[in-house]
């Protein structure tokens, strides 16, 4: 009874700062759950954390969510697993509603790219130390190696990253296969097909507001939605600006900069489109509604991983979904630092949170923390 208090409290304490200090986006987030509850926490080992993130690659909704929660069922249980989810999306939340409110009363947001400019150079530090550390359990092979490489090079061609996701576990899987084929040692493989569920634009033109197609419009793209947050915002716009006809463009892209400077999940930006649609208990209600799938998938997904290593075909495919999902995670490494890595002092950031994290293994907090104090003096006094 002790150790399960001792665990919800680790729980608690461990997502709350997440969910408070996390930017960057869902790669930047899963290192940094590598960081904590892997390499300092040891919650779980390296494989079981791969295992994890390739899994919740495979459903729908918002990967870091999905992982926070995963993360929360493991070490403490049902209770955790509520805990973990909840207390990650909180403060981004509560910070997107404050951010909704100045906007909708005064017509503008807050400048806060100072914090992020010192923020996001100490992301890719630490995304690159996960990147090694569990890139050191996926790698497993040349075959393996030859996968995830080819996955960044075809991302960077602009294929899907679905599409790469389940093609580099099918290249595995097929090469695994031949080999058993021609021994005859295999019995046979059914394949599962992937579809792709579309959101259908019912009619052109605005249709009347309702708290009821705000909740099912929102319940229905996080129940299908596969992919970064840019493909978020595509669903955002086909749904609110074209169809419902409820958001201007204008509005969804100060959505999108509210996602991307509130610390946790970007998804939050549902929580400040459905502010502007009927203040908070629409923000509420479309929060709920856009999280509620991940929750219920999660919570299924967790009784089937830990069968995905009994056999050879399963295991197979789950190293081939891991490679992969670690070869699209290293590719929006490269892309956010383009963005993140602009300038000499930026390049001094990088190179110093890289030596504390790999030399010194400073703790993400200090980091996060002392990168925004940075970017804000920077700005401020020299910039």
């Amino acid at each position: 009874m002790l150790n399960k208090q001792v665990y919800l409290k680790e729980v608690t304490l461990l997502f709350l700062w997440m969910g408070a200090t996390a930017f960057g986006g869902p790669a930047a987030y899963i290192a940094m759950m590598q960081r904590e509850a892997v390499r300092n926490r040891q919650w779980v080992d390296d494989q079981t954390f791969l295992d994890m993130v390739g899994a919740t690659n495979l459903i729908p909704g918002p990967n870091a969510t999905e992982m926070a929660l995963y993360l929360g069922l493991a070490r403490a249980g049902w209770l955790g697993y509520l805990i973990s989810g909840v207390l990650f999306i909180l403060p981004g939340m509560a910070a997107t509603l404050v951010l909704a409110w100045v906007y909708v009363t005064y017509g503008s947001l807050p400048q806060v790219g100072w914090v992020l400019y010192g923020v996001k150079p100490v992301v890719i530090a630490i995304i690159v130390q996960a990147l090694w550390d569990l890139g050191r359990k996926g790698v497993k092979s040349l075959l393996t190696a030859v996968t995830g490489a080819a996955v960044i090079v075809l991302y960077f061609f602009g294929i899907n990253e679905i599409a790469l996701l389940f093609g580099g576990a099918a290249f595995v899987l097929l090469i695994r296969f031949i080999p058993r084929f021609i021994k005859r040692e295999t019995s046979a493989l059914s394949l599962l097909p992937v579809a792709g569920i579309p959101l259908p634009v019912l009619s052109a033109g605005a249709v009347p507001f309702s708290q009821t197609t705000l909740f099912l419009t929102f319940l229905k793209i996080g129940a299908v939605i596969y992919g970064s947050g840019y493909v978020l915002f595509a669903f955002f716009n086909s749904e609110f600006v074209e169809h419902l006809g409820w958001l201007t463009r204008n509005q969804l892209l100060d959505a999108i900069a509210v996602g991307q400077i509130t610390p946790g999940p970007i998804s939050t930006s549902a929580t400040f489109i459905g502010y502007l649609m009927g203040g908070v208990p629409s923000a509420l209600l479309a929060t709920l509604a856009f999280f509620l799938p991940s929750f219920v998938l999660v919570a299924v997904l967790s009784r089937f991983v830990p069968l995905l290593r009994k056999h050879w075909w399963s295991g197979a495919f789950l190293d081939g979904v891991n490679v992969s999902a670690l070869g699209l995670m290293a590719a929006v490494t490269w892309t956010l630092g383009q963005t993140a890595v602009v300038d000499w002092f930026t390049i001094a950031i990088t190179v110093a949170a890289v030596v504390l994290v790999f030399r010194f293994k400073v703790k993400s907090v200090w980091l996060v923390l002392g990168g925004g104090i940075i970017g804000v003096a920077y700005k401020n006094f020299l910039g």
